[in-house]
């Protein structure tokens, strides 16, 4: 079974993260899965637009904890960095808009999947959570997004308090563009995909690509950014009593 699913729609296509056993979580073929459909699918001129979702009623609940813990490790692992790394540059570099439909929860990792979209439906009772300074960790592609796309007070109240924020708050904070009660995300992205991909041909790419005319940067050195934040800082020396 596939860690990713490609349903193609015609004009649009549908990206599924296909691991319901253990929640969608995110390991190395799950990486390098996206990377690759995201791949085919900007070589690709007939597609006008994305929609990503989880599958079975659910979106993505972070790394799979389980795999990265394995004894052995797994052989993707000391390759993961470089993995996560491309399939975040796949993401920023796709000309064709993304449609994000967040069902029950996008933790962590997945919150950084989940932000990567251009437009986001979320449950009314589902939840985005940047939760890894709740363990002590930095969250530099969640910051990257975030950072992209919104302000500074947005990406702090997101990371710094590292709790659940649900559909109706993440709409108040322009994060989401609907909160679709639960059980009818899918189908509410999906009429919207179904709307946008009927406007003039490549007007949702101009758009897209006009958007990030605001700035300059390469996928690279954006996501660079974020982590050299991260590494700078580093603990104070502990007293010795």
């Amino acid at each position: 079974m596939a860690e990713v699913e490609i349903v193609m729609r015609g004009r649009w296509v549908e990206l599924v993260l296909n691991r319901p056993d253990r929640r969608n979580a995110i390991n190395g073929p799950l990486g390098l899965g996206l990377s690759d459909a995201l791949g085919k699918i900007e070589s690709d001129p007939e597609i006008q637009i994305v929609l990503l979702r989880g599958a079975d009623g659910a979106f993505c609940s972070g790394l799979d904890l389980k795999e990265f813990n394995a004894d052995p490790p797994p052989e993707w692992l000391v390759r993961f960095g470089d993995i996560w790394r491309t399939t975040h540059k796949a993401l920023f570099q796709l000309k064709k808009p993304l449609v994000v439909a967040l069902e029950r929860f996008a933790i962590n990792g997945g919150a950084a999947l989940a932000l990567a979209g251009d437009l986001m439906l979320v449950g009314r009772e589902s939840f985005l959570q940047v939760g890894e300074v709740r363990q002590g960790m930095a969250a530099p592609y969640n910051m990257a997004w975030l950072r992209l796309r919104h302000s500074a007070a947005v990406a702090a109240r997101l990371t710094l308090t590292g709790r659940r924020f649900y559909g109706a708050e993440l709409v108040r904070m322009g994060i989401a563009h609907a909160a679709p009660k639960e059980g009818s995300v899918v189908a509410e992205a999906t009429a919207l995909v179904e709307e946008l991909v009927e406007y003039p041909d490549q007007a949702l790419a101009r758009i897209k690509a006009t958007i990030g005319a605001y700035h300059d940067e390469s996928a690279d050195d954006w996501f660079d950014r974020a982590t050299r934040a991260t590494t700078r800082v580093q603990s104070p020396p502990r007293a010795v009593t």
